[in-house]
């Protein structure tokens, strides 16, 4: 990062950290061990016939916080690193393994469960063990229980890539031989093919996705908080823009905001393109200088206690929207608006499409080509676990993000909310984020305010 970056992120973070003191929307309060259990006693009725095996993450991503593994995550409820879980349906009973850390290790990185004479009690497991047992365990295990075992055959998901992102990501690495390795998911099938050749292999995953995808009361509320803490964060990003500032500074200030009431970081690479750069879907760069008629797209969420947020807005520099601008705007909006409406249980993207068409169709808009229906999931990766062409279910999370993009006029409107389905209709989580025109402009006059 470059001095001038530097010193722009550092002055925006600091300020930030006076913003609102009163807020309180957002804690980290986890989750209940009952609630790992359920989860565990769930996935054990659906593997009836077998033994189930999950492997945590070994290490943090470099410069990062230690982000688990979402599956191991959602099971266990544990951050040790290099663990392993093991399940034995028949008997309804769940083995933790935790690697025997060294003095150094401990010292380093704090002690980890195997060390906790109370971690029975706090985790609920039935034992927890050195993780140089696992592997004798497992096969005496497999002796007696049978000779199925259910693992993750297909591809993990990640803080923001979905499981079929994993595949992709994985191909275009590979494009280049040099590059080409095994994961180690499968590094890991491999070997317990080696050590188990007569054993049967079942793939958990679509067990696991299938509890995922219908959120818990537990994980709604926390849901909810992301829900206010992002919302803020975007707010204090509009607040921050300013003619001749740069898209980092924007960044900052939602950082700053979503860090100071507990979230652990963005759930992914925060987007703020301006001008020219709101065209760009993924842009993540952030360093231009923005230009006063510029518009601003932010694609913005925060992730608290394992749950993702994801949000995007779109305002002008100048406070206020020129025709053109304001004309695209409003048609995103009001299809938006009109998807949110049709969600509800039962139904289907082509359900939500026809209402799209017939709302545009009543106000007189030209949708220009976009239908509207039901965006990605959301929980915990940003583009969550769930099947695709699926009728909505109460409990389920995704995000619809309505968007236009005109490189050649550097007009790019995105309009995303994160949205749930409840018993009648759906609840939008980032709805403190304002996107009716009059109210953002509103708010953009709020700096001009400030600086009198």
């Amino acid at each position: 990062m470059n001095k001038k970056r530097w010193h722009g992120v550092m002055l925006f973070l600091v300020l930030a950290a006076f913003i609102h003191p009163t807020l309180s929307f957002g804690q980290r309060t986890g989750y209940s061990k009952e609630e790992f259990m359920r989860r565990r006693a769930a996935l054990m009725e659906k593997a009836a016939d077998g033994l189930i095996v999950l492997f945590g993450a070994t290490s943090p991503l470099p410069g990062a916080h230690f982000h688990q593994d979402n599956d191991f995550y959602y099971l266990t409820g544990v951050e040790d690193s290099g663990a392993a879980l093991l399940m034995i349906p028949r008997m309804k009973h769940a083995y933790l393994f935790v690697p025997q850390q060294t003095p150094r290790e401990a010292m380093m990185e704090g002690q980890n469960l195997l060390t906790d004479p109370q971690a029975k009690e706090k985790t609920g497991f039935t034992e927890i063990h050195n993780v140089s047992f696992f592997e004798e365990y497992l096969g005496r295990t497999l002796a007696r229980a049978g000779s199925t075992l259910y693992l993750r055959l297909s591809p993990g998901d990640t803080l923001d890539n979905a499981r079929y992102e994993t595949l992709i990501f994985t191909a275009r690495r590979s494009r280049l031989h040099f590059n080409d390795q095994v994961s180690l998911d499968n590094h890991r099938v491999i070997k317990l093919r080696e050590r188990f050749p007569g054993v049967e292999f079942r793939d958990i995953v679509p067990f696991i996705d299938a509890m995922r995808v219908i959120k818990s009361a537990e994980e709604i509320e926390v849901l909810r908080r992301n829900g206010r803490i992002s919302a803020e964060g975007v707010k204090q990003a509009m607040l921050a823009t300013r003619p001749g500032g740069y898209e980092y500074q924007i960044e900052a200030a939602a950082m700053a905001t979503v860090l100071k009431h507990g979230a652990t970081g963005a759930a992914y690479p925060p987007i703020v393109g301006s001008g020219p750069n709101s065209c760009v879907l993924h842009y993540e760069k952030n360093d231009r200088q923005v230009e006063d008629g510029d518009l601003v797209l932010m694609d913005f969420g925060g992730v608290l206690d394992y749950m993702c947020m994801d949000i995007s807005r779109t305002w002008p520099v100048s406070g206020k929207f020129s025709p053109e601008q304001r004309e695209v705007y409003e048609i995103a909006l009001e299809i938006e608006k009109a998807c949110i409406e049709a969600y509800r249980p039962g139904v289907s993207s082509a359900d939500v499409q026809k209402h799209v068409a017939e709302v545009m169709k009543k106000k007189g808009l030209d949708p220009r080509g976009e239908r509207g229906g039901i965006g990605h999931y959301v929980g915990m990766c940003t583009h969550d676990v769930g099947p695709r062409a699926e009728k909505l279910q109460e409990g389920m999370v995704f995000a619809i993000e309505p968007g236009f993009y005109y490189p050649e006029k550097n007009i790019g409107i995105r309009i995303e909310d994160t949205v749930l389905i409840t018993k009648d209709g759906c609840e939008v989580l980032s709805k403190d984020v304002p996107k009716e025109i009059d109210e953002v402009e509103k708010l953009l006059s709020r700096r001009a305010m400030k600086t009198k």
